[in-house]
């Protein structure tokens, strides 16, 4: 039904199988791929041409997508759309501009991601030059949300997680260092560092941030 009133390429992927289920006629019509070669090759077809500079980034940023989509509420999973701006070829070999929107299109009877909705169009923005862009959608809340310039940066130790799970809880830095057997200074000491590996300046924005990619809960 979207090939029909949509003027996007569609297709629906089975996480479980690692494999396209359908892939829309409009790639062919807008970006001239072999749908049927798709099929044959499967993800390599497509991972060959993105551009290699995007390829890590673009693996990279899915699959912390689909962890921090994995640990939301079964109810939620649905809310969030990961958004990609990167360079691929088109049939010609000329590397153009793409839009790429996915999301979770329906879950297992676990609750988890099963197959997924990918919507491709070209981009508006057509600067070649410019690497991988991205940020996830709450579309049902209507809030936006960027990651990080490295996701690795917000990879938080056990204890600055614990800490954060904390404050989130209301605690000040005095009633955390008592449930932690701490001193003060090392309770701000570790605040200082979430605020700099979450790249924010309160910690309010350091609690969104890290429940939006599943970092506490």
């Amino acid at each position: 039904m979207l090939n029909v009133i949509e003027n996007s390429a569609i297709s629906i992927f089975d996480l479980y199988q690692q494999k396209h289920l359908y892939l829309s006629s409009r790639f062919e019509t807008i970006f001239g791929y072999n749908i049927s070669k798709a099929h044959e090759e499967g993800n390599e077809y497509f991972d060959k041409k993105v551009h290699p500079d995007d390829f890590l980034a673009a693996m990279e940023i899915a699959s912390y997508f689909l962890k921090v989509a994995y640990a939301l509420p079964a109810e939620e999973k649905k809310d969030y759309k990961l958004i990609n701006d990167y360079r691929i070829q088109n049939a010609e070999g000329k590397y153009i501009r793409v839009i790429e929107q996915f999301q979770a299109l329906e879950l297992d009877k676990h609750g988890n991601v099963w197959l997924a909705l990918c919507v491709m169009d070209l981009s508006p923005n057509q600067d070649i030059s410019l690497p991988l862009q991205n940020k996830v959608i709450n579309f049902k809340k209507g809030e936006l949300y960027h990651f990080p310039d490295s996701i690795k940066e917000v990879n938080l130790s056990k204890r600055e997680k614990e800490i954060l799970r904390l404050i989130s809880d209301g605690l000040i830095s005095k009633e955390i260092a008592d449930n932690l057997f701490i001193s003060v200074h090392t309770v701000n000491t570790h605040r200082q560092k979430i605020l700099e590996k979450l790249d924010v300046t309160n910690s309010y924005e350091a609690i969104k941030i890290a429940k939006t990619y599943g970092l506490i809960f």
